[in-house]
C-alpha cells in the first residue's frame, strides 16, 4: 500500500483505500503476456475507427506497430458506470492526492492538477474541466516509482473527427503533445453501463493537431518492456475504478 497521512486516514475516502482492490479477469493478464502481431494492432492514424460499431482486430494486448512505434490496448467492462461519472472522475480526482490513491492503493502515490482554477470552474462541464490541464503524478507502473506529467487535451485537438465526436454518446479522455506519448481512454455506453477501450501509443506525438511518429527512423523500435508493464498497470487500475466509481460518484458529485 502507498503511504497515507493521518489526516487522510481520518477522512471520508479511507474506506475506499482499505477496500480490497477488484481482481481483474485472469484471462486479461494471459492475453497480455506476449506481443501481438503488428498487423493486428491499432495505429494512431486510425484512431477514428474507435467510433465504428463492434471491435477492432485487437482490443487487449501490446506490441510494435509496423513503423517501429508501440501500442498497448486494453478493454475494461465498467458495469454501472456512465460517461458523466467518468468525466467527473477525471475532473475531481486531481484536486486531492487521496482521491488518486483510492484508484490504485498499491501503486498511486500522488496526483494534483497544475490548473486547479480550471478543475474547479463550475461554469464548465466535467469534461471541459480536464481539457488543457496538466496533472503532476507519482506512480509505479510496474517499473518502479516515477514522476510524470500528463497534459490532457480536447479530443478534436489530437485528431478525433469533430462531427463524430459531437454525435458520440460516450466520452473520451486523452492526452498528447509534440513531445510524445499519446493516450486515449475511449468510453462508450453498453447495456450494462459502459466499456473502456484504452490506447497508449509510444513513439508518436501530436503535430498540427494530428498524430505523427516522432521516433527517428534510424532508432531501434520502441522498447516493449515498459509498454507491457504499463498495460498490466492499466488493467489493474481501471478494473478497480470500475468497481468503486459508481459509489464514489454517488457520494461526492454533489459536493465537488
Amino acid at each position: 500500500m502507498v503511504p497515507i497521512t493521518e489526516e487522510e486516514k481520518n477522512g471520508p475516502l479511507y474506506k475506499y483505500f482499505i477496500r480490497k482492490m477488484a481482481e481483474p479477469d485472469p484471462v486479461k493478464y494471459a492475453q497480455s503476456q506476449n506481443p501481438v502481431d503488428p498487423e493486428l494492432l491499432h495505429s494512431p492514424y486510425d484512431m477514428n475507427k474507435l467510433f465504428d460499431p463492434g471491435y477492432l482486430p485487437c482490443e487487449q494486448g501490446y506490441g510494435h506497430l509496423p513503423d517501429g512505434g508501440a501500442v498497448l490496448e486494453n478493454l475494461v467492462d465498467m458495469p454501472g458506470v456512465t460517461p458523466e461519472m467518468f468525466d467527473f472522475w477525471f475532473a475531481w480526482h486531481p484536486l486531492d492526492p487521496m482521491r488518486y490513491k483510492i484508484w490504485n492503493p498499491e501503486q498511486h502515490y500522488y496526483c494534483l492538477t497544475m490548473n486547479p482554477e480550471i478543475a474547479n470552474d463550475r461554469t464548465l462541464s466535467y469534461r471541459e474541466r480536464l481539457w488543457n490541464t496538466t496533472h503532476d503524478i507519482e506512480e509505479d507502473c510496474n517499473m518502479g516509482k516515477q514522476h510524470i506529467r500528463i497534459s490532457f487535451r480536447k479530443p478534436t485537438d489530437i485528431g478525433f473527427d469533430p462531427e463524430k465526436y459531437a454525435s458520440f454518446g460516450g466520452t473520451i479522455v486523452c492526452s498528447g503533445n509534440e513531445h510524445g506519448g499519446l493516450m486515449v481512454h475511449f468510453l462508450r455506453p453498453t447495456a450494462r453501463g459502459s466499456e473502456l477501450r484504452s490506447r497508449f501509443w509510444m513513439g508518436y506525438g501530436i503535430i498540427d493537431g494530428k498524430p505523427k511518429k516522432i521516433l527517428p527512423d534510424n532508432m531501434p523500435p520502441f522498447p516493449l518492456e515498459p509498454v507491457k508493464a504499463l498495460l498490466l498497470h492499466n488493467i489493474a487500475e481501471f478494473t478497480n475504478l470500475a468497481a468503486i466509481l459508481p459509489e464514489v460518484y454517488a457520494e461526492f458529485h454533489e459536493d465537488f
